[in-house]
């Protein structure tokens, strides 16, 4: 059964949603990060990222940096320009991107849910990628960027919503990337009632996104139980501040692989050593993307290739048979040497918004092989992590991205 439940969420006053809202903090780099919140102090990422508050001699993980994020944060609700609503409640969060739209349901989900397996994931995380959101929680007393959660198709949370939507938006704005976002509440008892129930009546939610994020709320939570000496399961650090959406609204982009060598081969090698695998579909001078699952195009020497894994190549199993785990076992790993794409720099990955034409950018610049991938599906997701499997590093990127800011738990 699934734990969730409404919250007295801190907003950006009216109007200030467009200015506030900002894209997740691992996005950027420090030198971005900065130039970010220059043109725009107002923007979450100051807070986010409050390194930037700082010349660049102070480190990024400097214990005052989470200290100003902490000030900053308490500064922005003194001042007005974050405001608590006036009784715990769900809220709607809708993201539109080129016609397509998301509609998730804000709520707080459960730290237990998450250590009992509940909380579904797909892919490790790595303690010191998690370290800096545990001091960045912990010190702010707040959760300020939401875990994207997803669940199998349910008709009384579709009812809730399309009922909800029918109405006037508390929130209705377009970010510069041409993202619309729009934000509603789930107010009355009645519907507030239905959600938490519908959601009770599931075995399980998927992190899709923000694993790291999501591992560092509940460990911030455990501590903080740890610590009460009159804890309860009504205080605020047993949930974590979550947007979930219907699995059927999603979209999974490609997520690409560049090279930075060949290994020590030609580069008529490395097309003789990937044909023993899958057969060559085509051959161009021109960027090709893979059209369907079991293929994938790679950039070399100037050309494209479009390949497809032999059949009786393909493993009868949920992550082996996945389009990333076939390069990685049948390509990265036996004709690069490639055997830990997490830690080897030889090797990086290019999310499929930027498009195909950015691998061929690439080849040109630092990489000497680049491969498109075809995306992973939501339905493998929800396959694997069912199957309590893990998916090879970097197999999802979803677009578009959450923004932080627009809404804020205090723990």
């Amino acid at each position: 059964m699934v734990t969730v439940k409404p919250f007295q969420a801190y907003r950006p006053k009216k109007g200030m949603e467009s200015t506030i809202a900002a894209l997740p903090y691992d996005v950027y780099n420090r030198a971005e990060a900065k130039e970010v919140v220059l043109k725009n102090p107002k923007s979450f990422l100051a807070i986010d990222r409050a390194e930037t508050s700082f010349d660049d001699s102070v480190d990024t993980y400097d214990p005052r940096v989470y200290a100003k994020a902490a000030e900053m944060l308490k500064n922005a609700m003194d001042t007005g320009d974050f405001v608590q609503d006036e009784k715990p409640m769900y809220y709607i969060y809708a993201l539109t991107m080129k016609g397509r739209c998301q509609h998730g349901i804000v709520a707080c989900a459960s730290i237990d849910d998450y250590v009992n397996g509940i909380i579904k994931k797909h892919e490790n995380t790595r303690e010191d990628k998690e370290i800096d959101r545990i001091h960045h929680v912990d010190t702010c007393s707040a959760q300020t960027g939401p875990i994207f959660l997803t669940y199998r198709s349910n008709d009384r949370l579709k009812a809730v919503t399309d009922k909800v939507i029918a109405t006037a938006a508390e929130a209705d704005f377009t970010s510069e990337d041409g993202i619309r976002h729009q934000v509603w509440k789930i107010e009355d008892a009645a519907d507030i009632e239905e959600v938490t129930g519908a959601f009770g009546g599931m075995d399980a939610l998927y992190i899709a996104d923000g694993h790291h994020r999501c591992a560092s709320a509940v460990k911030v939570g455990l501590k903080r139980r740890a610590e009460d000496p009159a804890p309860s399961p009504e205080k605020e650090y047993n949930y974590f501040l979550s947007v979930i959406f219907p699995e059927e609204e999603l979209k999974i982009l490609d997520y690409n692989r560049v090279v930075r060598d060949l290994n020590g081969h030609t580069p008529d090698q490395v097309l003789e050593e990937i044909e023993k695998n899958f057969y060559v579909k085509y051959c161009s001078d021109f960027k090709i993307a893979p059209r369907q699952k079991g293929q994938f195009s790679c950039c070399v020497d100037h050309k494209w290739y479009l390949y497809q894994i032999m059949e009786d190549r393909i493993p009868n199993d949920p992550v082996k048979s996945l389009d990333v785990s076939l390069l990685q076992d049948y390509v990265l790993e036996p004709v690069f040497g490639i055997k830990d794409p997490r830690t080897d720099s030889r090797i990086d990955f290019v999310g499929g918004i930027r498009g195909v034409g950015e691998l061929e950018k690439r080849c040109r610049a630092d990489g000497k092989v680049a491969f498109a991938m075809y995306p992973t599906s939501i339905t493998e997701l929800l396959d694997v992590a069912d199957a309590g499997m893990l998916m090879p590093p970097k197999s999802t990127w979803f677009e578009p991205k959450l923004r932080s800011g627009l809404f804020v738990h205090v723990i």
